[in-house]
């Protein structure tokens, strides 16, 4: 099989439905910024400090994999049996935030915000943090446009906290210094 297609050379690309669309397209953007921060979490998972189970970011995986193909099926599409996604679950939300609580009770509380860094594996979290945040930034957008399924924005918003936590969590683990961020008077 080609993996080249040649249908994409003057700019467009296809839905699930068969649609062509422009590839700067909202929808496009959703979903691209959700396979970059997919991406991002297989390298979060490439410098796991050893001895993590990363069943849980295999999830994760998984999970934006999922939505990536929500976001690629236009609303008008979604019922028809022809064009059948898989669903982000209240339960995988939940999974998300029992996750975070779990890593949260062994952490110090915060009294200031953080600088990003300290150990490449907390900058690589940091960095998927805000690659999620840009990916809820362009998905909100379509959602103004085309109605976007609110377990999905849901998903991505704590997904941007459980990275923030994990960056704590591993930090912790692996004895990086968190260093307070204290403006300058």
């Amino acid at each position: 099989m080609k993996i080249y297609t040649k249908t994409g050379d003057k700019g467009q690309t296809s839905l699930f439905s068969g649609s062509r669309v422009a590839k700067h397209h909202l929808r496009i953007e959703s979903y691209g910024t959700v396979d970059e921060l997919n991406s991002y979490i297989g390298l979060i998972k490439d410098h796991a400090p050893e001895g993590e189970d990363l069943f849980l970011l295999h999830r994760i995986q998984d999970r934006l994999f999922t939505i990536g193909s929500i976001l690629a099926t236009e609303p008008e599409k979604k019922d028809n049996k022809r064009f059948k996604t898989p669903q982000i679950s209240e339960e995988d939300i939940l999974f998300l935030e029992d996750q975070m609580d779990k890593m949260n009770e062994q952490l110090p509380e915060m009294t200031h915000f953080l600088l990003p860094g300290g150990h490449p594996t907390v900058s690589f979290c940091h960095v998927g943090r805000t690659v999620c945040r840009r990916a809820e930034r362009r998905i909100t957008a379509l959602d103004e446009e085309q109605p976007v399924n609110e377990k999905v924005l849901k998903y991505i918003n704590r997904l941007s906290d459980f990275l923030f936590v994990l960056s704590r969590y591993w930090a912790k683990k692996i004895e990086a210094k968190e260093v307070k961020w204290v403006p300058e008077q």
